[in-house]
């Protein structure tokens, strides 16, 4: 068999840009899957935001939330360990594009995200828009928000900032790196409100001891997705009928509620995270 010269330097030429394909590059023409079972571990992007993900100050080890046992489930299915890496809501879809996380749980799918980044079709979970508010701040509906005097924290980049920066134009709108540095505003005083989907201000008011949660009106509730990088179909599938699975089972209203519990909150008392319950 005799392989002409141009079909030879297209093979030397293939085999050189392999090498020389960025490390993101590369993962993507093997495979995210591929490259989870090469590397021994799936690697979840986190940031401080209970119930969704909770750093053991103790340890410094992410040892609990919603995401965490989502993850280890994901990793136990694929029979690897589970690696956690420290990122912000607003830096996660960097970090896929640049391949030093595999996924990025509770990013909604918006349009704008969708042009950078893929997402399953079944959803993660369902939750509630709300606000933690200052006890004499009025706050039944968006209106009684949209007001110059009225300042709101949100985490930057993330669907409260869209959605106050859209409903909200008026108020005095602060924006932080993620859910903990929003809720130290509103504790410190140097917000009126932090706008938040409900969970975490679950989390937050039990923490701080002070303010109001309160869901205005008109209520606004939508899905929540994971992130993964972009045209990668085997990956895709596989988180979607993960989600799909485990939100059929009612396993996932089950993780939500195992946090709560452990942080002394009453499940009972709480929203549910899947759209039947609510």
């Amino acid at each position: 068999m005799t392989i002409d010269r141009r079909t030879a330097m297209n093979g030397i030429a293939a085999s050189t840009l392999a090498l020389t394909l960025p490390g993101a590059a590369r993962a993507q023409a093997a495979g995210t899957l591929e490259q989870i079972k090469q590397r021994g571990s799936l690697r979840i992007g986190v940031t401080q935001a209970p119930p969704w993900f909770a750093k053991d100050p103790r340890t410094g080890e992410w040892s609990s939330g919603f995401g965490i046992s989502m993850g280890k489930a994901m990793a136990s299915a694929l029979g690897v360990k589970l690696e956690t890496v420290e990122v912000t809501w607003g830096t996660s879809i960097a970090a896929l594009q640049a391949n030093k996380i595999d996924i990025q749980y509770m990013l909604d799918a918006t349009p704008e995200r969708a042009q950078a980044v893929d997402f399953p079709q079944a959803p993660l979970l369902y939750y509630s828009l709300a606000v933690l508010a200052r006890d004499d701040l009025p706050a039944a509906q968006w209106s009684d928000l949209n007001k110059p005097s009225v300042r709101i924290a949100v985490p930057q980049a993330s669907s409260m900032d869209k959605f106050v920066t859209e409903n909200t134009p008026t108020a005095t709108i602060q924006r932080f790196p993620g859910n903990a540095e929003a809720i130290a505003a509103f504790q410190a005083g140097r917000a009126d409100a932090v706008c938040l989907f409900h969970p975490p201000l679950l989390v937050a008011r039990k923490t701080l001891g002070l303010g109001k949660i309160v869901v205005p009106k008109p209520a606004k509730f939508q899905a929540s997705s994971a992130a993964l990088r972009k045209d990668d179909k085997a990956f895709r599938d596989f988180v979607d009928s993960t989600f799909a699975t485990h939100y059929k089972s009612g396993q996932t209203q089950k993780w939500y509620e195992e946090f709560l519990t452990g942080f002394g909150l009453d499940p009972k008392a709480s929203p549910p995270v899947m759209k039947e319950m609510l």
